[in-house]
């Protein structure tokens, strides 16, 4: 393993940062990768001051996906050596998709890959006008990993999702957000101010209102209406009743009577 880390994570004021940190090598996903993205990831699952998680790189790309390098030096040692690394990436993306707080995703440049697969996972991906999305895998023979073939669907329908995981067509932001990919395309100059305005204003959600309002979308995935509202209904209760909301709506209640 390299000295060198390959994700800086830090937590101040709320806010869990990921940032993939290895941009001479294109921010590849290999085995010293995913052994710290588990890392990150159980480490906000295990923090109860965060807020908000923020997944991005520095560089000028997010991630270019699996270090096709690291695998043809493994030689016979191939096959446990990606399934020992698909197992750490996975449990990665497992810890992030079921943490009670908002994970975003700030792509700055080229996703492919697993690095698509980090971008799908995300509750809400911000994405810079000049960033580009392929999901690349078919395309060197492999098949997709990081939950590609289960987010893809869900966000886009099995038909456009077979099309970008056969045919790999490389996505403008622009074409990626139509499709429900990602959520917003940012001009590259605003990128970092928008972001981290997200970021504070989904962090200063009171009682956790936003975390919560994310567990009970997941649920809906696989519950029928009336489940769905029995849950909405106990979770609203919860919350009202919260000194927090309280005072939120206190406020909100007495900044609308000053109008």
């Amino acid at each position: 393993m390299s000295d060198a880390r390959k994700i800086d994570f830090s937590v101040e004021e709320g806010i869990a940062r990921i940032v993939i940190d290895d941009a001479v090598n294109h921010n590849v996903v290999g085995a010293q990768f995913t052994r710290e993205l588990a890392q990150a990831a159980i480490g906000c699952e295990s923090d109860p001051s965060v807020r908000v998680v923020l997944l991005t790189a520095r560089g000028k790309e997010f991630s270019v996906g699996g270090d096709l390098n690291e695998f043809l030096s493994k030689g016979e040692h191939l096959r446990e050596h990606v399934r020992e690394m698909a197992g750490f990436f996975h449990l990665a993306i497992t810890v992030l998709n079921r943490l009670e707080v908002p994970v975003v995703c700030a792509v700055n440049g080229t996703a492919a890959g697993g690095g698509m697969s980090l971008v799908m996972m995300s509750d809400l991906a911000i994405a810079t006008r000049s960033a580009r999305f392929n999901l690349a895998y078919t395309r060197s023979g492999l098949t997709p990993d990081g939950g590609a073939t289960w987010f893809l669907p869900r966000l886009v329908g099995t038909q456009r999702a077979f099309d970008i995981m056969a045919l790999n067509p490389t996505l403008s932001a622009e074409q990626a957000e139509e499709l429900g990919l990602i959520a917003r395309v940012v001009d590259d100059e605003s990128f970092a101010s928008e972001v981290e305005r997200t970021l504070q204003q989904l962090a200063q959600a009171p009682s956790n209102a936003v975390g919560r309002a994310k567990r009970l979308l997941r649920q809906s995935l696989s519950n029928n209406l009336e489940t769905q509202l029995e849950l909405e209904g106990r979770q609203i209760a919860e919350n009202v009743s919260a000194p927090e909301t309280l005072a939120a709506l206190k406020a909100f209640f007495a900044a609308r009577q000053g109008r």
